[in-house]
């Protein structure tokens, strides 16, 4: 198998583009930061489908070009179990929703809400949506974790840190 340092593809030969390395390394400078998004991580990630958990974080992060994320998301998803065609469809889950339960279509449709803020506000009919779906407690979990790993997106993004490099469950 091709590792993240292999700039050659072994059928083909074809050469890959560098990778690029990481800006900040922000977690060891500022690790009480990173330990208190662990605790958040923690937290948001309570009660909640571990399937339907991965999905939005995939989600999220492919909105937010969070190559990281999306890298260690997706190893988590496969690992649990999740289908590489519901993984696959999730960019166009819209236009893929028989993939999805109406539950996880709600979540979907809150997780491209909240994490794409431009008018300001979820609307109302996507927050309904979701609030049929799951029982309160849960549909805070729900929003706690979309917060979360768009607060990680985003430390991801800026920091340029590298995919590749994750291995399943390697921070839980």
């Amino acid at each position: 198998m091709t590792t993240h340092t292999d700039t050659t593809t072994p059928s083909a030969g074809a050469q890959y583009a560098p990778e690029r390395p990481a800006r900040l390394e922000w977690a060891k400078h500022a690790p009480e930061v990173y330990k208190a998004m662990v605790r958040l991580e923690a937290a948001a990630r309570k009660g909640l489908d571990p399937t339907l958990y991965e999905l939005v974080k995939i989600r999220a992060s492919q909105i937010n070009h969070c190559a990281f994320c999306i890298d260690m998301h997706t190893k988590d998803a496969l690992a649990a179990g999740e289908s590489v065609e519901r993984i696959v469809q999730l960019g166009a889950w819209d236009e893929s929703r028989h993939f999805y339960t109406e539950k996880e279509i709600a979540a979907l449709e809150l997780t491209d809400a909240v994490t794409v803020l431009t008018d300001g506000f979820v609307p109302d009919e996507v927050y309904d949506n979701a609030a049929k779906h799951f029982e309160e407690a849960e549909l805070a979990q729900v929003i706690a974790a979309i917060t979360a790993i768009n607060a990680w997106n985003r430390f991801g993004v800026t920091c340029r840190m590298a995919p590749g490099h994750y291995e399943p469950g390697q921070y839980k």
